[in-house]
């Protein structure tokens, strides 16, 4: 016969079962089975087509508030951080949800005015930029306070300015019509390469032009002698337009264009170590890129499947030239962008900055404050962070074999005449002749890494022998400050001496005399 239970022994089984319960719950939500579930319900709701969350992207997508969203645009130098997201949705394969825990969304925005709308508004958290436009825009974001955060490329082919039939070197230029989307990086190569030509902008005609796709259908079209395109528009403009070539690339103009992202002043302080986590992933994943050949071949893929649904059609091998085009830059690049490294010499953020804030104003492109770099720079994430494989360190400094006497005749492709003024007989530098090659030239040299041909030249006065020794002499002291201030690689010179052969002025008066004692810094074209 059964009997009842006991109020006791009731008690005793409800105690049982809650305390059951309670570890079972326990147990099942530390190994992360609610949060699968959730992420799996929301990835089917995503592919069902029924979530309505304009930030949720498709498949492998999350509407959670834990999303960084990076907007950028179709080019191939964020292929580090798109590599280590596994594509650009915001997605639990990422590496930066599994070695960090948060989410990662890329937007392609290609227009430009709408991805800085996006930005205002807080539909992207970092947003991309080149650092030699930004002071054209920065004051106009001034109301969000936005800092420069990390470097994500230098362009490295990415850029050309193609030139039809006859134009052989920056002096042709002169004159001519040319195409070009204005304040734009493309804009920022061409100044840098009319100075190196001793030319300024207002030598030549600006066709402005909304873009660089733009710039390249006017060129086509045969409306402008030539253009400042992005790649694939460089091949194509030169199929297009029978004669023409590539004047100059990125490639040996190789600081002038880097790509940066930048983020709201309050966003990166609420958000410091997320942030730093996804500089550093980045960093993973850019040199994963530039050591493996499997790795940029799995980013090239990524490039291309996205590009291609986004009404960009790109094949594999095309994605990986894209990535070829740019230096996909390290911790190491990213610790000399920001002057972190008391020992470097070369290009940094802040020469780029300010030279093209003063270049930009001088031209009346910008209309009030533009802040000192120190107010838009936020290096501290990038101090924070430690990455001590060799994969991470910086891209070493390009290294040149030694001169030949071919190289002393060979065509350049820009000349700048410097006029430094020596001694009667001397060929010591002084300070205001180095305060002269600091000033005109050296800015030049640092951004391009063609060879560099010095011509010294003199007047007429004395014997034409004494007078070609002396200017051989003085090419060489230019040379030797140089190296040994600027920290440039002597292979990297041409040394010639001239004498009174190569006057560009008379002879017959002091001001001609003047002029013919100069100094004449080449590009030569490689």
């Amino acid at each position: 016969m059964a009997r009842k239970l006991t109020t006791f022994s009731k008690l005793l089984i409800t105690l049982i079962i809650v305390a059951i319960l309670f570890f079972g719950i326990t147990y099942l939500r530390d190994n992360g089975f609610f949060g699968d579930m959730a992420t799996n319900n929301t990835e089917e709701a995503g592919n069902s087509g029924s979530n309505t969350n304009s930030n949720t992207s498709n498949s492998g997508s999350s509407s959670s508030d834990d999303v960084i969203k990076v907007g950028v645009v179709t080019w191939g130098g964020y292929a580090g951080g798109q590599y280590f997201n596994e594509g650009f949705e915001a997605t639990t394969k990422s590496r930066f949800y599994k070695d960090y825990g948060f989410k990662v969304e890329f937007q392609v925005l290609d227009d430009f005015d709408a991805s800085r709308n996006a930005f205002k508004s807080g539909d992207v958290d970092l947003l991309w930029a080149t650092i030699d436009a930004f002071p054209t825009e920065v004051g106009g974001l001034s109301d969000f306070d936005p800092v420069v955060v990390f470097q994500a490329d230098w362009s490295r082919g990415g850029d050309a300015i193609v030139a039809r039939r006859g134009i052989t070197s920056v002096a042709d230029l002169k004159g001519k019509k040319i195409a070009v989307a204005e304040m734009s990086p493309s804009h920022s190569f061409l100044i840098w390469l009319m100075e190196a030509g001793g030319l300024s902008v207002n030598d030549v005609e600006i066709l402005g032009q909304p873009s660089a796709i733009d710039a390249a259908e006017v060129f086509k079209s045969g409306r402008c002698d030539a253009a400042v395109v992005w790649s694939p528009d460089d091949i194509l403009s030169l199929k297009a337009v029978p004669g023409s070539r590539v004047l100059e690339s990125s490639k040996s103009a190789a600081y002038i264009i880097a790509d940066v992202f930048y983020a709201k002043r309050a966003f990166v302080d609420a958000n410091k170590e997320k942030v730093r986590q996804l500089y550093e992933g980045w960093m993973k994943g850019a040199a994963e890129i530039n050591s493996n050949t499997s790795s940029r071949k799995k980013a090239a893929a990524i490039l291309s499947e996205e590009f291609t649904e986004r009404g960009t059609p790109l094949t594999p091998e095309e994605a990986d030239e894209m990535i070829g085009n740019v230096r996909l830059t390290t911790h190491g690049d990213n610790k000399n962008f920001f002057r972190l490294n008391s020992d470097y010499k070369g290009v940094a953020g802040d020469d780029l900055y300010r030279n093209m804030t003063d270049k930009y104003s001088d031209l009346k492109y910008i209309e009030g404050r533009v802040p000192a770099w120190r107010q838009v720079a936020y290096p501290s994430l990038v101090s924070s962070t430690t990455l001590t494989d060799p994969s991470h360190f910086a891209e070493k400094t390009k290294s040149y074999t030694k001169a030949t006497k071919a190289d002393e005749t060979k065509s350049a492709l820009a000349t700048k005449a410097v006029s430094i003024s020596f001694r009667t007989g001397e060929f010591k530098l002084d300070d205001n002749a180095k305060y002269i090659i600091d000033k005109e030239f050296v800015d030049i040299a640092k951004v391009f890494n063609s060879r560099i041909r010095i011509e010294g030249n003199t007047d007429n006065v004395g014997s034409a022998s004494s007078n070609k020794a002396l200017s051989l002499k003085r090419a060489n002291a230019v040379a030797n400050y140089l190296i040994t201030e600027h920290g440039m690689p002597r292979n990297r010179f041409i040394i010639v001496g001239n004498g009174p052969d190569k006057p560009v002025a008379s002879n017959n008066t002091d001001k001609g005399r003047a002029k013919n004692r100069r100094t004449d810094f080449e590009l030569i074209a490689e």
